[in-house]
């Protein structure tokens, strides 16, 4: 038998043999794969000093027809040059062109039928299969439009989006100003579906109006890749360019409105004690009601035939929604942050209720305040959730969220848990991406996956009595461990991906839950995730700028984790194949303790049976006097009694692992002890960095080990708990309880 020293184990990896190499790149700078820095974005991640951005300021003026449902509206839009580059024509978005007649919409859809039998409420999405019903006539009618002093311009509608060809060129430093009339009809969305529409009660003959894209709208222009003019599908949401609004909304004079941006004349909209209670709501951090569900459902009895106009400013915003009817309950309360006092409120019909008199307005407070300690101060002075049936859908400082008790005001759990996370979900996509405004049309996960991410935080801080578990690594593996060709890699375009929940939205906010809580810490995670909100904000940031920020932010090498979770479809499956027990001989009567004698140097060769168990106890190293070539130039030694000595009580395992999923990952390990103890080991993901499919790790430990098992709670995402325990027994951990429980 061959004498090992101990400075073998102790540095196992300097001595290992080679091994078949399943070497993947995965460990490769991304490099090429991201933009190229430049003057106008930076190699660290924050904008650089020749950043530019347009802005597109608008005043709006709309009337609803209710009895045509039907929206009329005359816009001027003040377009800014503010790029280095002279501008022939410009691009709008006309969004509701998705359900015109023959929109691109209807055309691509590959709906099926799955049986015989089908609701008839879906037959009419399927046949339209974009959202239409294929006897509504949807899409806009664009009346004119007209330069400032009222000639026609020039223009073409390509699907979804406009051009208007310019007389001159717009040169940098230069803005012009056209005006553009339209009307639409509005969609009922029980029918087609919809982020925008009506909601019509039969039992009282009311409507409840959620209006959004309801106007042309600038798209963007931008360093990256000039015109962001990729026609509107559905799935892809917005790119916009951040104005200021004003906006006059006409609707029937028993209507309640809330919009983005401030209400100008409370007083002419309101009755007196509405207008007082308003006033007084803005400065009180309790719940106020500025219409009672009394006035609320006495204003639903009779419609009026006279029409009145609502007056709104917002400034330094994307984009412009609202909601109006005369079901509406409204009740706010000021929410003091370090630097600002938005008012929180919330826009419900009685049906909403008890739920959410209880409920909304208090999760939208929670929102602001988590939120804001993880990004910056919520800049706007109000954030609105409005109640409608079976919608999640955000625009700046409002919102429109499900979740709606039984005709009696019962509510389930899960009806609760429901309605308090979407709208925690849509309030705080006014970080992202209304403020950190990334292009959701190319890159959904930017502010769905970003923001499900701080959906989960908000729900576990404050909602810990509601079984909310999402959007945390447990939550994927399913999806992860699926069969590939179900899949695409995050980094995808949303019109392409497969399953658009889990790609833009769990995944991506499981990744940042294990980098926050697993990987970088929450110190270091928080620290780093600030910074690219507070260099972002109110700017257009790319994956790129989000990578870089997190890298140079933190000091840590996150490429790895990026190529792996954000541009591949590989899961985390690490199997602990086999784990060797050693103690470190003291004389000849441990060595003849051995069962069976190491064949060759440590890591040389396989044993042909692998352990199973640690029944046969450890297998002894003796320790030899070091070889005096192994002190080269060296003139001092090391003393090998004492070394031997100084291993006397340690306990060495070499935990031999397999990457099977293909997504390298940090090693965690939950070590339970002959004497019931237990203790944790972290290993950063770089222990894969030379082979990404076989590693060993040398555990050295004080006491004995009884039991080894990997990722024990799925905070690595791990998708088979089958191969992750030693000794090989069946066992079940707190992950398998929780996929039992359905959690």
């Amino acid at each position: 038998m061959k004498k090992l020293l101990i400075m073998m184990l102790i540095c196992a990896p300097f001595f290992a043999v080679a091994q078949e190499q399943e070497y993947k790149e995965r460990f490769e700078q991304l490099g090429s794969m991201l933009p190229t820095p430049n003057s106008y974005r930076t190699a660290s991640g924050a904008p650089g000093e020749n950043y530019w951005q347009q802005k597109a300021d608008y005043s709006i003026k709309v009337k609803l027809d209710e009895a045509a449902n039907k929206i009329t509206g005359s816009e001027t839009i003040t377009y800014y040059n503010q790029s280095p580059h002279p501008l022939n024509y410009l691009w709008l978005q006309l969004d509701q062109n998705m359900r015109a007649e023959g929109s691109d919409s209807e055309l691509v859809g590959t709906a099926t039928f799955f049986n015989d039998t089908i609701p008839g409420k879906y037959l009419e999405q399927y046949v339209a299969n974009g959202g239409n019903s294929y006897d509504f006539p949807g899409g806009f009618n664009i009346e004119s439009v007209k330069n400032a002093d009222g000639d026609e311009m020039d223009y073409l509608v390509q699907k979804t989006m406009m051009k208007i060809r310019l007389p001159q060129t717009l040169k940098p430093g230069e803005n012009i100003s056209f005006s553009v009339e339209w009307n639409y009809f509005v969609n009922d969305r029980m029918k087609g579906g919809g982020r925008s529409g009506y909601e019509y009660f039969e039992e009282d003959g009311n409507a409840l109006y959620t209006i959004a894209q309801f106007f042309p709208r600038m798209a963007v222009y931008n360093d990256v890749e000039g015109w962001q003019n990729k026609q509107f599908l559905g799935s892809g949401e917005f790119a916009l360019t951040f104005g200021d609004y004003d906006v006059e909304i006409t609707v029937p004079d028993d209507f309640i409105v809330g919009a983005t941006g401030m209400v100008q004349n409370p007083k002419e909209v309101l009755t007196k004690d509405q207008a007082k209670r308003y006033e007084k709501a803005l400065k009180s951090t309790e719940q106020t009601f500025i219409v009672t569900e009394e006035e609320a459902i006495e204003n639903e009895k009779e419609k009026s035939s006279k029409y009145e106009t609502w007056k709104f400013k917002a400034e330094n915003v994307r984009d412009f929604g609202f909601a109006a009817s005369r079901k509406f309950i409204w009740d706010g309360q000021m929410v003091e942050l370090e630097t600002t006092k938005p008012f929180a409120q919330s826009f419900y019909p009685k049906e909403g209720n008890p739920l959410w008199e209880e409920e909304s307005t208090k999760a939208v407070k929670n929102t602001l305040v988590l939120y804001s300690e993880r990004t910056f101060d919520y800049p706007y002075p109000q954030a609105t959730s409005v109640h409608a049936a079976s919608i999640g859908m955000e625009y700046p400082m409002i919102c429109f969220n499900f979740g709606r008790p039984d005709k009696n005001g019962e509510y389930s759990v899960r009806t609760q848990l429901g309605m308090t996370y979407v709208i925690v979900h849509e309030i705080g996509h006014n970080f992202f991406p209304m403020i950190v405004n990334s292009d959701e049309r190319q890159w959904a996960w930017m502010d769905e996956g970003l923001n499900s991410f701080l959906e989960s935080n908000v729900m576990f801080e404050y909602y810990p009595d509601l079984p909310y578990s999402d959007n945390i690594p447990q939550a994927v593996t399913g999806y992860m461990k699926s069969s590939k060709d179900q899949q695409r890699p995050i980094m995808t375009n949303p019109e392409q991906v497969l399953r658009l929940g889990p790609n833009a939205y769990s995944k991506p906010a499981a990744a940042l839950n294990l980098l926050r809580n697993t990987i970088m810490g929450p110190e270091l995670f928080d620290e780093s995730f600030k910074a690219y909100a507070q260099r972002w904000m109110f700017k257009h940031p790319t994956p790129a700028d989000f990578f870089r920020t997190m890298e140079d932010a933190s000091a840590v090498d996150l490429d790895w984790f990026w190529r792996g979770w954000f541009y591949t479809t590989d899961h985390v499956d690490v199997s602990v194949d086999e784990v060797k027990y050693f103690r470190i001989a003291q004389d000849e009567s441990d060595m003849e303790k051995n069962t069976k004698a190491p064949e060759g140097d440590l890591g040389e060769k396989e044993e042909k049976e692998m352990k199973t168990d640690f029944s046969d106890g450890p297998a002894y190293i003796s320790v030899s006097e070091t070889p005096e070539f192994w002190y080269g130039e060296y003139r001092n030694k090391v003393d090998d009694e004492a070394i031997k000595a100084r291993y006397a009580d340690k306990h060495f395992y070499e935990v031999t692992l397999s990457n099977k999923g293909g997504l390298v990952t940090p090693l965690l390990f939950n070590l339970e002890y002959k004497d019931g103890s237990t203790e944790q080991k972290y290993i950063p993901a770089e222990i894969w960095r030379k082979n990404e499919g076989k590693t060993r790790k040398m555990l050295i430990l004080d006491k004995e080990v009884s039991k080894i098992v990997f990722d024990p709670e799925g905070e690595l995402a791990d998708t088979d708990n089958s191969n992750n325990v030693f000794p090989k027994t069946e066992s079940k951990t707190k992950l398998d309880e929780f996929k039992e429980k359905g959690e």
